[in-house]
């Protein structure tokens, strides 16, 4: 299948911004589950691109000039493949047992993947799709339940959360089990005319591989994900992050369009 996927990300100040730093991970990485036909980025000025610590690829954009507006635009065309292994990893599965501000288990993660540690052990992609369903039914998808920086804890307690929540509260669950797990941020077709921003899901390093887990969906990823990054928690793996000095308030518009290539 080619995804055809364009995203814009545009931030407005209401007072003059002096310096700011944008950390894009925007750029999907190719591999055997997506091959990148075209992709590029649109960004008021010349970024830095490099590789972070999990791999991804990371383009760094200065601003050191006065500005009021910032518009940040990806688009291009990837092929995907349902069933297919990312290939060779950048690190240790066992770097992503570590725990994160965003995915600390308490008591209450730790009794519900507790519930599920015997299945996961005779059979853990069973199991494991266990688990993930019994997340997506204890906080059903909410828009604006939460925010960015509500921890796994926060999320199942509330009861309600986006996808960030689910990966977050299903990381943690795997991580207190000891199963190495991690943030997935990229893109989903959907049958939606557009999706908001980006999508998120979790893998889980089980039985000798890296397998998909897109909780707000109830599903295993398939050709219809795009990767972006991965990383412990969506502090590491989210698309755009920044800093800046001055600005006033801020306000943020983006989203994602995402629709198969030969039905545009």
């Amino acid at each position: 299948m080619q995804l055809t996927i364009a995203h814009e990300t545009v931030y407005r100040y209401d007072a003059t911004v002096s310096h700011s730093t944008q950390y894009l991970r925007l750029t999907p990485p190719q591999n055997r589950h997506q091959r990148i036909i075209s992709w590029q980025l649109e960004l008021p000025v010349a970024a830095s691109e490099s590789t972070d610590a999990y791999g991804n690829i990371l383009h760094v954009l200065t601003l050191d000039t006065p500005h009021s507006e910032i518009r940040l635009r990806a688009h291009g065309v990837v092929e995907t493949c349902d069933d297919c292994e990312d290939g060779a990893e950048a690190l240790p599965a066992a770097v992503f047992l570590r725990g994160s501000a965003l995915t600390e288990p308490d008591d209450a993660i730790r009794a519900l993947a507790a519930g599920h540690a015997d299945a996961i052990a005779a059979n853990p992609e069973t199991g494991l799709t266990a688990l993930m369903l019994a997340v997506a039914d204890a906080m059903p998808y909410t828009s604006g339940a939460t925010q960015a920086e509500t921890t796994a804890a926060q999320a199942l307690a509330l009861g309600a959360g986006v996808c960030q929540d689910h990966s977050h509260v299903f990381i943690a669950a795997c991580r207190s089990l000891g199963l190495p797990a991690r943030y997935v941020s990229g893109y989903l077709l959907t049958d939606r005319d557009a999706h908001v921003a980006s999508h998120a899901w979790a893998e889980v390093y089980a039985a000798g591989r890296w397998l998909g887990f897109d909780i707000s969906n109830r599903q295993q990823p398939d050709r219809h994900h795009l990767k972006l990054a991965v990383g412990l928690d969506y502090t590491d793996a989210s698309p755009v992050r920044g800093v800046r000095r001055g600005g006033g308030s801020e306000a943020l518009q983006a989203h994602a369009r995402v629709t198969e290539a030969d039905q545009q």
